[in-house]
């Protein structure tokens, strides 16, 4: 039997509206159909389902606008990298997924390590509000952070204003690497994703962290993310 305050906090009117963010795209992805798919629908369907509610995903293309969302009470429960700036308004679960951040850069640039980018004139294209975007702005001490609408327009905007880096996912920056592009050798940080609500439910809060839990010792998460074509190697521990 679930509490009914848990419900109430997730699912106040019967339905458990879900923040999907498709600029992440190890999390989620769209289909062939344009609908969401990835580990974070499947956490979102698996949730429901246990809630005894119905489902409705709320897409967004940047983990910022994700964020900005929260004012207004669109979502219950979002997947968000774990960042102390929001943890001001949003309570986390455990991670169950764990990627590195890194940088993309032009196949004959000097710039082979992370440390070598944080000089005075780098240039480095990010996406506004992302968890890289937030923890480079506390760490990069010299260089110039490009702030662009979405992870995907970073690598854009790297590519047409001739920056010297894009800072990013490592596994969706992969993607992008060619015979003009590369990656730096190394990671500026490793992102933590988790479930989230907002701060206020304490309810929510508990009844989440122990599902995630549970989603991660029965296989859920690794099978969301074999299904949707990412390595099973990411979930977190």
């Amino acid at each position: 039997m679930i509490d009914q305050q848990v419900l109430q906090q997730l699912a106040p009117d019967g339905v458990l509206r879900a923040a999907i963010n498709f600029g992440n795209p190890v999390l989620a992805q769209r289909g062939a159909g344009g609908e969401p798919q990835g580990v974070s629908v499947a956490l979102a369907k698996a949730l429901a389902d246990e809630l005894g509610v119905s489902l409705e995903l709320i897409t967004f293309d940047a983990a910022g606008k994700v964020f900005a969302a929260l004012a207004d009470d669109v979502w219950r429960v979002a997947f968000l990298a774990i960042e102390p700036v929001r943890e001001q308004q949003i309570a986390f679960s455990e991670p169950y997924v764990a990627i590195k951040g890194t940088y993309l850069v032009r196949s004959d640039s000097a710039l082979s390590h992370v440390a070598q980018l944080d000089e005075p004139g780098r240039r480095i294209a990010v996406g506004q509000g992302a968890a890289y975007d937030l923890y480079l702005s506390r760490t990069v001490q010299q260089a110039e952070l490009v702030r662009a609408p979405t992870s995907a327009a970073a690598v854009d905007w790297f590519v047409e204003q001739g920056l010297d880096a894009a800072a990013g996912v490592r596994d969706f920056l992969r993607t992008k690497a060619s015979e003009q592009w590369r990656l730096v050798e190394d990671d500026f940080m490793t992102i933590h994703q988790a479930m989230a609500v907002p701060v206020a439910h304490a309810a929510a809060a508990t009844f989440v962290k122990s599902f995630v839990e549970r989603q991660k010792h029965n296989g859920l998460v690794k099978r969301g993310l074999l299904d949707s074509g990412q390595s099973a190697e990411l979930q977190a521990t």
